[in-house]
């Protein structure tokens, strides 16, 4: 929104500069993106009238000119000029000596042997925009011998307002005075709009078939009214030029300033051509399909049904609330108009620029929201602007309304107010604020009743208002306060605690870097990695290779070692905390998962330790740590991303919590990694499933160490051994731990040897010989009569 601020005095006369005007604007919500002068600095330069012209003796394009300049010279001033259009009686700018222009300064001198006292001034020499080539022609009735400045009120700015798309009400002239009213406290003087008498019958029969999506329009026929040969007003001009419109006809700049004005777009018809066919009506309605309508800007479109139109019985002849069209639009030869206002609803306008590809000033104010109480007094101000630049006679004005939003009161509580802006407004300050932004209210038992302005449309509930307040009063006069409460520091349980934190810290301490994948992969990791044939697909993709949802962290990791390795950075320890989505009985279900990957050494390239590559009892390490007193499990299991030699499921409870192994050769070379890796993905709510620690008494005698090594089928776990001595080793034992596998000459087929070292520690005295031979034969006869193991000799 563009204004000046001559045009806005004459609604409020605001005794702040610029600068403070447009800081106090800003403050309030109402961002002034800049202040231009409407002119640069020149000064010197005066109207003037030509009172002959003369050939130039010794050049054919030049003309010697006696200039009259007024006051500010005793004689007429002989200036030399080439300007084309350059004639005897015009009434022009002329720059004295003496005069600073923006980019020379006039001086006393002589073009082609003929001395000239000044120069006769384009719109160009002064910085000005103009479409005219040659010198600024001024009207026949201006005066002679006054600062050019003053005579186009120069000494101006040019207001830009940036505006949030909440604040509809002030793209129009009297929003913004009644907001600088409010803001400076001064007094508001919006110009009376009184009703036009009708003076001759005739009306349009108006057919409203969509209310509510043109809850009220106004229309009436305007006879005779001259469009060639007539010029909108100066101070008209002026308005539409600096808010940044061209001037088209006087019709269309008056709908023009009157929107500038009130906020309120308009539009005009020409009556003949709306007559033609016998279609004498307006419809508002609905387009058809097989419609097309060649709009103002030249764009020729087919309409579509939602697109709501001004129509007459056989045509389309606008789009509502955002373009004219072209066939019936005011031109030249116009005598007969017809001329609207209509508030449309804003939801059936908005969007429909970006359908187009194309805007307006009248949609860009629809969609938005526009005063509808004001649509039938912006008829009578175009009218009577109309018929005092164009003459002509009005007919009645003929109205249909219906479906009009309603504007309830809301309340609003002093106490409320306080308790947000943390200041205590009393309630003849809270008036105060709501007379000052002309809010209609009542008050009942200390409370506010007011009611949202029919020009607001962001006024609905009750925080809305107590912006406004805090607006008025001021944002700097709200002190800045810091919260103020109790804070008791809360006990953190044992279980039940969110492991993600904890996962992080324990992960980042054994040198892992946290990675972030996307949750979109390509169907070919699913179908490698996890078997997953029917992964869930996305609607539209953002790219082929991210058409599904992951439900394993794995490809991501694998994807992220391939990334490293064409790097040379063969040394990856990395891990993923993220959600995957699985489909069960049909319907999708998400999961938090951890996915580890290590490749490479176990330590970083030093002197005091020799190379060795990450195994699985490396990784198997690491996801202890993390599960801490947990009793876990890892079973012997095949999975697809995993080598099916070495890899297991993670069992906790019973249940499958997890798998851990080393990646499949297989997708080695698929995948072209030069080396392999140790992977382990685990569900993130096992992690949580934490062990209270159980109190012991602390023993002050030595421990004893016996080692027991036995012979058993090789398909016998170590594991299996280990559950079911912990599960028989009384209270005498400490741990249980084995420390050597062996297999090969001296054993049978199919036979291994484990050894085991056992601990045992008396709690209230030293262990006997007998009492630590009874429990190892307790132990070696349990893991015998299981699983068949035997001690070796």
């Amino acid at each position: 929104m563009k204004f000046t601020g001559n045009w806005l005095r004459k609604f409020v006369d605001y005794q702040c500069s610029r600068e403070e005007l447009a800081h106090q604007l800003t403050m309030a919500g109402l961002e002034v993106e800049s202040v231009q002068p409407v002119a640069p600095f020149f000064d010197k330069v005066v109207t003037a009238e030509i009172l002959s012209v003369q050939k130039h003796t010794n050049a054919d394009r030049l003309k010697v000119c006696e200039v009259n300049v007024g006051k500010y010279a005793d004689a007429s001033l002989q200036i030399v000029c080439g300007a084309p259009n350059v004639a005897e009686g015009m009434k022009v700018v002329c720059a004295l000596i003496g005069a600073r222009l923006p980019e020379l300064n006039i001086k006393r001198g002589k073009i082609r042997g003929v001395e000239s006292f000044g120069m006769l001034c384009s719109a160009k020499e002064l910085g000005l925009e103009s479409e005219v080539d040659g010198l600024i022609e001024l009207p026949h009735d201006a005066p002679v011998g006054i600062d050019f400045r003053e005579y186009d009120e120069l000494n101006d700015s040019v207001f830009t307002l940036a505006l949030t798309p909440n604040r509809a009400d002030c793209l129009g002239m009297f929003g913004v005075a009644r907001e600088v009213a409010a803001i400076t406290n001064n007094e508001l003087n919006l110009p009376k709009i009184a009703p036009v008498s009708s003076e001759i019958p005739d009306v349009l029969q108006i057919d409203v078939k969509e209310p509510q999506a043109c809850p009220l329009y106004c229309g009436r026929i305007i006879k005779g009214v001259t469009v060639s040969d007539v010029q909108i007003p100066k101070w008209m001009h002026q308005a539409l030029v600096r808010a940044g419109l061209r001037a088209i006809n006087p019709v269309v700049d008056i709908t023009n300033y009157v929107m500038l004005e009130t906020g309120q777009p308009m539009h005009a018809f020409d009556l003949a051509k709306l007559a033609e066919g016998g279609g004498a009506r307006i419809c508002v309605r609905y387009a058809d399909e097989d419609e097309r309508l060649s709009l103002l800007n030249g764009e020729v479109i087919d309409l579509r049904r939602n697109f709501l139109v001004i129509a007459d019985s056989t045509k389309p002849l606008a789009l509502a609330g955002i373009m004219g069209g072209d066939e019936s639009g005011v031109v030249d030869t116009t005598t007969d108009i017809f001329l609207e206002s209509a508030f449309f609803s804003p939801t059936v306008i908005s969007g429909k620029s970006f359908t187009l590809g194309f805007g307006s000033d009248s949609s860009y104010r629809f969609e938005r929201g526009v005063d509808f109480s004001m649509t039938r007094s912006v008829l009578e101000r175009a009218t009577a602007l109309i018929l005092d630049v164009c003459g002509g006679k009005a007919g009645p004005i003929v109205e249909a309304c219906d479906h009009l939003p309603k504007r309830e009161a809301v309340k609003v509580r002093p106490e409320r107010v306080a308790r947000i802006l943390g200041v205590n407004l009393d309630i003849e300050s809270i008036a105060a604020y709501f007379q000052r932004l002309q809010f209609s209210y009542s008050v009942t038992d200390g409370m506010f009743h007011v009611v949202p302005p029919a020009a607001r449309f962001d006024l609905e509930i009750e925080e809305d208002f107590i912006e406004e307040l805090a607006r008025i009063h001021g944002y700097d006069l709200i002190p800045a306060q810091l919260p103020q409460a109790s804070i008791h520091m809360l006990a953190e349980p044992e279980i039940g605690v969110s492991p993600v934190e904890q996962v992080r810290k324990i992960l980042i301490a054994r040198e892992y870097q946290e990675v972030i994948n996307y949750t979109f992969v390509d169907a070919r990791w699913e179908t490698d990695f996890v078997a997953n044939d029917s992964p869930i697909k996305l609607k539209n993709p953002i790219a082929n290779h991210m058409s599904v949802m992951r439900s394993s962290l794995l490809g991501g990791l694998i994807n992220n070692l391939q990334f490293n390795l064409n790097r040379k950075q063969s040394r990856v320890r990395i891990f993923e905390l993220g959600s995957c989505f699985l489909q069960k009985n049909g319907q999708e279900e998400e999961i938090e998962n951890l996915a580890m990957l290590c490749s490479g050494s176990v330590y970083p390239e030093q002197w005091g330790i020799a190379d060795r590559k990450i195994d699985f009892y490396d990784v198997k390490m690491d996801v202890e740590s993390l599960l801490g007193l947990q009793d876990i499990e890892f079973q012997l299991a095949v999975h697809p991303a995993l080598h099916p030699g070495k890899s297991a499921k993670i069992m906790l409870d019973g249940e499958v919590i997890g798998w851990i192994g080393e990646l499949h050769p297989r997708w080695l070379s698929e995948y072209q990694l030069s080396q392999s890796a140790v992977l382990c993905e685990l569900q993130i709510n096992a992690l949580a499933r934490k062990s209270l620690p159980a109190m012991q008494t602390f023993s002050k005698f030595p421990s004893i160490r016996r080692d027991i090594s036995v012979v058993v089928d090789s398909s016998v776990t170590a594991a299996e051994l280990l559950k079911i001595m912990n599960l028989e080793k009384g209270n005498h034992v400490s741990e249980i731990s084995l420390f050597d596998l062996y297999s090969g000459k001296n054993l049978e087929s199919g036979k291994k040897s484990l050894a085991f070292r056992i601990l045992l520690r008396g709690t209230e005295k030293n262990l006997t010989d007998q009492e630590i031979d009874k429990t190892i034969s307790k132990l070696i006869d349990v893991v015998g009569r299981e699983f068949g193991a035997i001690l070796r000799s």
